[in-house]
Formats: structure tokens, sequence, C-alpha cells
């Protein structure tokens, strides 16, 4: 298993080199300028189309602007920004999270183009259902000749979206926090108890297909997103006089990196801790990814730059509002200093250490729906690549597959489950990035042209 985990980190560090970095924030930088700044111009109009006051029943598509975005945010909010911000900070300090808010920034100019793209290149499956996602944009959009970029993205996707970082962090909050507190011996057994109980919830929601998935996450995502936050303010609220030092801590040991004790990147320590912002950021919000235009390519519409920018507040609410709020309330208690915990533990120990006895049982309740619904919304990712790949009457034996993951993710180690992600995350954003570049000028001028409808 040794021999395993490093070939995993070391695939991972491999992919995640200087040429991912320069497409996943070069690329996005390019399309933010290409946009000018749109992202940021039309934040209120895309807050009245995820309200509904654009929907129209008859438009193509299967859900709503709003169950899209609540189902890319299922699989986006979830333990990439509990035990993924907590990863960053153990290792980068709090100069990780200013780069992780560099990553959120761009990416929303990055989803919104992908989402657009989305909409604007649907793709018919074998059973004549209309589908959205990179797969189907670089198809549809750049021909046949570049099927293989999308198989590429595909074949990644089976991997990519296995819950195994998800359902290793679960496991590991359950038997810190209920478990081991309470006496209970941990280990093989009880992880695999846990797994189980994963496995017969899953299969539950994810046997019934895109609507169940959909109808769940909008009811659970936006209840914990409030639940989480209050939390949040009650740990900052104990801690109100460190708060404001902390928030500068951010801002300059971004540039200093005097807390990072990862590897060095392109020479130095900085270079470093940049890296580590980006990937945990990317990590938690996957723009550029190419997740997320799956999502919000099955939505009900037929003007692409609407759901482009609801697709564009994903990152904004996840990196800029919730990872905000799980490193804060790690800075301020204290904690990334004085455990070596990792992960979800760290969070855990923020909590506890801001409400004793409570505080560690409310944040169980929110990673376990975060978590449940992140299993949920990437399974219909998984059965998407697989139907591109083999036929849409083949896709939901994916299903079977994941389920079965799900125990690997519940017995494994936190650093090979996280770099197994990164690394296949890094391999679908190549097919995704290097599609968008190309087909970006055909946005812009969809930008214009909805702009020019809209006055």
């Amino acid at each position: 298993m040794n021999q395993i985990d490093t070939i995993i980190a070391d695939f991972a560090s491999a992919v995640w080199d200087l040429p991912l970095l320069i497409l996943l924030i070069g690329g996005g930088l390019y399309l933010l300028l290409l946009s000018k700044f749109l992202p940021f111009r039309f934040i209120g109009h895309a807050i009245e189309i995820l309200r509904g006051k654009y929907d129209d029943p008859n438009d193509p598509g299967q859900i709503s602007h709003f169950q899209a975005l609540t189902t890319a945010l299922s699989a986006t909010v979830g333990m990439g920004n509990i035990a993924g911000v907590a990863v960053a900070i153990s290792i980068g300090g709090p100069g990780a999270v200013f780069w992780m808010w560099v990553s959120a920034i761009i990416g929303m100019s990055t989803k919104f183009y992908t989402s657009t793209l989305a909409i604007m290149y649907r793709g018919k499956d074998s059973h004549g259902e209309l589908q959205g996602g990179p797969m189907y944009f670089i198809t549809e959009g750049l021909g046949k000749s570049w099927k293989p970029l999308a198989v590429m993205f595909s074949i990644c996707g089976l991997v990519g979206a296995l819950p195994v970082f998800n359902v290793n962090q679960l496991t590991q909050a359950v038997n810190d926090i209920l478990l081991i507190s309470n006496g209970i011996e941990v280990g093989l057994y009880s992880s695999l108890i846990i797994g189980f109980v994963l496995v017969a919830v899953t299969a539950l929601v994810i046997l019934g297909g895109l609507q169940r998935i959909s109808k769940t996450a909008s009811r659970l995502v936006p209840a914990m997103v409030v639940l989480y936050f209050v939390l949040v303010l009650i740990v900052l609220g104990v801690n109100i006089d460190v708060l404001p030092k902390y928030i500068i801590l951010i801002f300059t040991d971004a540039f200093a990196a005097e807390n990072f004790m990862g590897d060095a990147f392109l020479g130095g320590m900085l270079g470093g801790l940049i890296l580590l912002g980006i990937r945990r950021g990317a990590f938690s919000n996957e723009a550029g990814i190419g997740t997320a235009p799956m999502a919000h390519g099955a939505a009900r519409t037929d003007e692409p730059v609407r759901e482009g920018l609801v697709a564009m507040l994903g990152p904004a609410i996840d990196t800029l509002i919730v990872c905000t709020l799980t490193a804060l309330a790690i800075l301020v208690t204290g904690v990334w200093q004085t455990t070596d915990a990792n992960g979800v533990t760290l969070t855990a120990s923020a909590f506890s250490e801001a409400m004793p006895g409570i505080g560690k049982y409310l944040l169980l309740l929110c990673i376990s729906i975060f978590s449940m619904s992140s299993l949920f919304s990437y399974a219909y990712y998984g059965t998407k690549c697989m139907g591109f790949l083999f036929g849409a009457s083949k896709k939901y034996y994916y299903n079977y597959f994941y389920i079965v993951s799900i125990l690997l993710g519940a017995t494994t180690s936190l650093n090979m489950m996280i770099n197994l992600i990164d690394a296949f995350f890094a391999l679908m954003a190549i097919p995704t990035m290097v599609a968008t570049i190309i087909m970006a000028p055909r946005v812009t001028k969809e930008i214009k042209s909805y702009i020019k409808q809209l006055k």
C-alpha cells in the first residue's frame, strides 16, 4: 500500500506541473479579459435567473436553472470546502487561502465559458436524449476529428468522479467525532460498516437517476450551507478579538510563505504555496475541470449565456464563501498550530474549541449532508462519461462500480485518495480547457447577442 501511495503521489505531482498551472490560471485570466469581466458585471442578473425569473417549462433540457446549480454545488460544496481547506492550511498556512481565492475569482470566468459551451453545443446520446458537458461540446463544437480529446476527458472522468475522497473523510469524521470520543474501538471493521451504510443510502438515490439526484440536492444543499454559515459565525463570534489579525495574515502570508511546509515549486517556497492554493482551489470549485458543465448542460434553457451566468456563481459560493468560513474557523481557534490533525479532523478540532461538547457533532451533521449530496452528484457525472464512451444503455453499469468504490474510500488513507482524485482532475482539465480556449471567441459573440437582446 505504501508503494501504491508513493506512485499515486508522484503521478499527481507530475501532472500538476507548470503547464497545467498555465492552462488553468493563464487560460482563466484570458477568458476573464475576453469577457470584459462579465462574471462581475452581471452577478445581479445571474441571481434573477437563479430565482426563476426567466424559466420557461417549454425550453429544452431536463432540470431548472436552480436545480442545475444545486446539483453542481452539491458536488463542489462538500469535503473540498471542509477537509480540503484544512489540508491546504495544515501544509501551507494562512497564505494558502489567498491563492484559493485567486483560483475562485479566475474560476468564475472559466465556469461561465465552459457551462455556456455546454448549452451551445449539446449533443444527443445513443438514445437520442439531449446531453451537455465537455465531451459533447468538444465533438459538437470542434468536430469529430477532436473526438480523442472527448474520449480522454470521459475516461479520466470515470475515475475522477469516484467518491473515494468524500467517503474517506466522512469515515474519518464518524470515527474521530462519534466513535473514538465515545470509547468505541475503530479499525477496518468499523470503517467497513460505515462504508456499507453509505452504499445503502447512495444506491437508494443514484439508482433513481438525475431527477431524483437534482431534487434531493436542491433540498439538502441550501439548508446545509445556511446551517454551516451559522455555525462558523458562532466560532468567529467566540474568537472575534483575533479575527482581524488572521484576515491580515491571510494576505501577508500569501507572499511571505512563512508557514509553508510542502515542496518548493519553480525553485521557491512561494511557488509551492501558490501551486498548493491553486490545486486545493480547483479541488474545491472544480472550475476548468469540466464536471459542472455536465450538470449545467442538462438545464432547461435555450439561452447558453443565461446558464453560464448561473454556473459562474458556483466558485463564488463554494470557495469565496464556504471555504473562507472554514479557513477562518481553523485559523481563529489556533488549532492549525496546536495539533497535528489533518483534513476533516482539523476542522472538527476548531469547532470543538469554540463550542465544547456540541460543536463537533453539529459539524458532523453538516459533513454528512455535504458528503452525501456530493456522492449523488458525482455518480451522475460518472454515468454521463460512461454513456458517452459505451452508449446510453450501458451508462447505469457505472453506478455499481461507483457503489463498490465507496468501500475502497472508507478503508484507505487520506493522502492516497486526495492524490488520486487530484491527478485525474488534472487530466480532465486538459481537454476541457484546451477546447474552451479554442471556442471562447464564439461564446464572446453569443454574449454580445444576449446583451443586445436584454437591452
